[in-house]
């Protein structure tokens, strides 16, 4: 059987009009419409202008649009941040980084500063002058943006545009966090949400990097996504009668995981790690529900040497990392292909905790 091309046909169209679509949002809550706009051809130093072909959707963008974080967005605003697409137009300076027909991401981190301490040591996600795609800057949910020459993210080759657009922040987000977690091969990990679009990435790396995984989600989809991908147990949080138990004694000794990685939209799964981890275990906290806290409790954290390491977003090297290695084959993304014009219909889902794996969107249809 011939192997499918991972190029488009679109990635040769390099014309640019002077109109296109966009889907946008003019009120936190307010509804979704997809509207004809001005393209950008003015671009300012730096950026580049890319032809969005596909944009993965998450959870983030949801959020963007109710307005349920600490942290205000712009307004009106065009969502999205896991743009997959080509160059097809530089601004001044711009092409030391990128030159047209280059197959670029587009990711949660439109640009920072370069100058500061923070990006001075590759943590520009932490850039107090950073501008973030689909929320403080227009994202990837039209079909030419904005973005950054410098930060952009080289697509290989081995990768369709369709694959690589949910690994441009779900992917790039679970491989820093298991960096992030501190096991070493043959330790025990424990993916909470091991079947939404981050989880079911996060149990794949996990796995690549040598970890024993456990999945705890919910449903037969999930358990049987979560077993894909590399998880050797599942617990259904919704089945189990004491959780905690169940965690611990499905670790090789019982004396429970070394990591937990949350990737879940609840608060009180954040708590729970802090009980089943074993002494010395990493807690990372990935998913953002909004106005959730982590109660720790002083004297068990300290007693047990708990780390609780927050992980934000991967850096540029990281982003270039996690495409490479699912560019080898290592990693697998699930996903369901929609057009632009559903994304309404997505947040609904998304909203219900309807969605396994990730959606991608085809940016003209």
């Amino acid at each position: 059987m011939p192997q499918r091309s991972t190029i488009d046909p679109r990635e040769k169209q390099l014309n640019v009009p002077k109109r296109h679509k966009v889907a946008i949002f003019r009120e936190q809550g307010g509804p979704i419409t997809i509207e004809d706009a001005d393209v950008v051809h003015d671009l300012p130093r730096g950026q580049a202008l890319v032809r969005v072909i596909y944009s993965g959707v998450c959870h983030t963008d949801l959020h963007a649009n109710l307005g349920d974080w600490p942290v205000p967005n712009k307004l009106p605003l065009i969502g999205g941040h896991e743009g997959a697409g080509v160059v097809v137009k530089l601004g001044e300076g711009a092409d030391q980084h990128v030159k047209i027909g280059d197959r670029v991401g587009i990711k949660w981190i439109n640009s920072s500063c370069g100058d500061c301490v923070y990006c001075r040591k590759s943590h520009e996600p932490n850039c107090v002058k950073a501008e973030c795609s689909g929320f403080s800057v227009d994202g990837s949910f039209q079909q030419y943006a904005v973005a950054d020459a410098k930060s952009l993210t080289p697509i290989p080759a081995a990768l369709s545009l369709e694959t690589a657009a949910p690994l441009l922040c779900a992917g790039v987000t679970v491989y820093k966090a298991c960096r992030q977690a501190n096991f070493t091969p043959g330790d025990t990990v424990v993916i909470v949400g091991s079947g939404g679009g981050l989880g079911h990435l996060a149990t794949q790396y996990a796995s690549y990097m040598g970890a024993r995984v456990i999945g705890i989600d919910t449903g037969a989809d999930k358990k049987a996504l979560s077993a894909k991908c590399g998880a050797e147990v599942f617990i259904d949080f919704n089945q189990s009668k004491d959780l905690i138990a169940d965690i611990k004694a499905a670790t090789p000794d019982g004396l429970g995981p070394q990591a937990a990685i949350v990737a879940a939209s609840g608060a009180k799964a954040y708590e729970q790690a802090l009980e089943y981890l074993r002494p010395r275990g990493t807690l990372v906290p990935v998913g953002l529900p909004p106005n959730a806290t982590i109660k720790a409790d002083v004297f068990w954290t300290v007693f047990k040497s708990l780390s609780i390491v927050a992980s934000y977003v991967g850096n540029r090297q990281e982003a270039i990392e996690a495409l490479d290695i699912a560019a080898r084959g290592k990693i697998n993304v699930v996903s369901r292909t929609l057009g632009l014009t559903d994304l309404p219909e997505v947040y609904k889902q998304m909203h219900n905790g309807q969605i396994a794996g990730r959606i991608v969107l085809d940016i003209d249809r």
